[in-house]
């Protein structure tokens, strides 16, 4: 089993920064690469960036250039890093681990049915 804990959702004003953490633990050799979800209130869950043990990223354009996926050294804790927040950027957010190997050469894919481990939510919360 894996265990993911994020923290540092908070409420901000619209340009503002944030940045999350999840902490992970137990089975991780067993995680091929790792990820960032969020949910609106209504909204499907939807995918948003993916790092892989090279270091290979995949975000999608909703965030690209916005939002920054990284590991720690330690590849203990995960974080995402989110600049110049906007209203819609409003939701639930979560960090999950696939089992599924990642492709070498290949970037990770953010795909929701790939992803076997989630953590609880962190709220975000973007005011204009």
């Amino acid at each position: 089993q894996v265990q993911l804990a994020e923290s540092g959702g908070d409420s901000v004003q619209s340009g503002g920064s944030l940045r999350l953490t999840c902490v992970v633990a137990g089975k991780i050799d067993s995680v091929g690469y790792w990820g960032w979800f969020r949910q609106a209130p209504g909204e499907e869950r939807e995918g948003l960036a993916a790092i892989d043990y090279n270091d290979e990223t995949t975000y999608v354009d909703s965030v690209k250039g916005r939002f920054t996926i990284s590991m720690s050294a330690a590849k203990d804790t995960l974080y995402l890093q989110m600049k110049r927040l906007k209203p819609n950027d409003k939701a639930m957010y979560y960090c999950a681990a696939s089992s599924l190997a990642s492709m070498p050469g290949e970037n990770p894919p953010v795909l929701l049915r790939d992803f076997n481990y989630w953590g609880q939510e962190t709220q975000v919360t973007v005011s204009s």
